[in-house]
């Protein structure tokens, strides 16, 4: 911990203690780790800490691989904690089997301080649920794993067509590399869209996959000469600051207005004019957050319109005003973590800028969680339910 020159307050990184359980998969263990070492403050100062521990004293954890880890710390470190990420185990036994904690495990976790922020990966929300962590909240996991984990748990709200679901204190991601989207997220929720992006590029990914995990199960191969919606995406992102008819869009396609909601829908899993709202509403949040672009600039630019349209759909998707979102990220460039909401859905009245990928559209809906207060559409403390894509299909992540 630095004090800053100015004598104002003392600087701490995030501490991200990331919790590992036998039978862990290392793919999984060490996602936290690369997503969450990488951002850094405007004075190049790390602004996460990630910290691995076990329920055990310090030593080696089982893989599910051909190795074991060592790790370092106890469960004394999840006291430490600001976030705990709770990867995906193959050896979860009674937490899995009949949905209740060890003494171990529950010991560890009851370390755990009130307030502190909770996430899981895949089948890591089985330890989530089984401490009761997910009563009443929405949830998600590998889409397999789904109906499972709704019989076992039938207090938590489990959603299986969601790539991860941010409900303010408590997140849920599916499998495998959803486990990514999920700590990018958090990244882009505490310190914005750019830091967000920039750690995406290092790490080879996309800074946001769309879609929902209906995408990644197995189902009857589709004809190879049947259209798609690509070209007539690709074409939308170019032109968001101007209106946009769902007329425009099918004609790209050489299809009927009803042949191309379809197959639209079936290739992203959200509607044509969801996906438009989305992909403004990402554009808004670029220029608030990288320009000194006027609020009614960038309406225009994002293709809202005017500023009151353009309050309209942050304030339903984000829960906040564009003056408030754009004060929250300027600020947040010494290093401080702001707190974001997911991107929303939008209707199909108004169609649609920012190139948040041709893959389709994620599905964001706010969700209050218990103690997070608001109404459905608008949460406070930043609860927000994101649909995106499905992990592995060929196995639980």
């Amino acid at each position: 911990m630095t004090r800053e020159p100015s004598g104002g307050r003392e600087f701490r990184p995030h501490r991200v203690v990331v919790l590992a359980l036998d039978g862990l998969l290392p793919f999984e263990l060490g996602i936290p780790h690369r997503i969450f070492g990488r951002p850094r403050d405007a004075r190049g100062r790390h602004v996460y800490e990630v910290v691995t521990c076990s329920v055990r004293p310090p030593g080696p954890v089982e893989t599910d691989a051909d190795f074991a880890i060592h790790v370092a710390h106890g469960p004394e470190a999840l006291a430490t904690a600001d976030t705990v990420i709770v990867p995906a185990s193959y050896e979860l036994g009674p937490v899995y089997e009949e949905g209740v904690l060890t003494e171990e495990l529950a010991a560890a976790l009851d370390r755990i301080r009130p307030g502190t922020r909770l996430a899981s990966i895949c089948t890591g929300v089985y330890v989530l649920a089984a401490a009761g962590r997910l009563d009443g909240r929405p949830a998600t996991t590998h889409w397999a794993d789904a109906e499972r984990l709704q019989r076992l748990f039938p207090k938590v709200r489990v959603d299986a067509d969601v790539l991860f679901i941010d409900d303010g204190d408590v997140l849920t991601s599916a499998g495998v590399a959803a486990g990514i989207d999920l700590c990018l997220h958090i990244v882009r929720r505490d310190h914005g869209t750019a830091v967000a992006n920039e750690v995406a590029r290092r790490t080879v990914v996309p800074p946001h996959r769309d879609g929902g995990q209906a995408q990644y199960i197995q189902r009857p191969v589709p004809d190879p000469q049947q259209a798609t919606t690509t070209a007539a995406r690709a074409w939308a992102l170019g032109r968001l600051h101007e209106p946009i008819q769902l007329r425009d869009m099918a004609e790209q396609e050489a299809m009927s207005v009803r042949t191309f909601t379809r197959r639209f829908r079936e290739e992203t899993g959200v509607s044509p004019g969801q996906w438009l709202t989305q992909q403004r509403v990402e554009r808004a949040r670029y220029l608030l957050e990288s320009t000194d672009l006027s609020v009614d600039q960038v309406a225009r630019d994002a293709g809202f319109g005017t500023a009151q349209s353009m309050r309209q759909h942050l304030q339903a998707a984000l829960g906040v005003t564009p003056t408030a979102y754009r004060r929250t990220f300027r600020a947040g460039a010494d290093g401080s973590p702001g707190r974001r909401p997911a991107t929303g859905a939008g209707s199909d009245t108004a169609l649609g800028h920012h190139c948040a990928g041709l893959g389709g559209g994620t599905t964001a809906r706010r969700v209050p969680g218990p103690g997070s207060g608001g109404t459905v559409g608008r949460p406070a403390a930043g609860g927000d339910r994101v649909r995106g894509p499905r992990s592995d299909p060929a196995g639980r992540g």
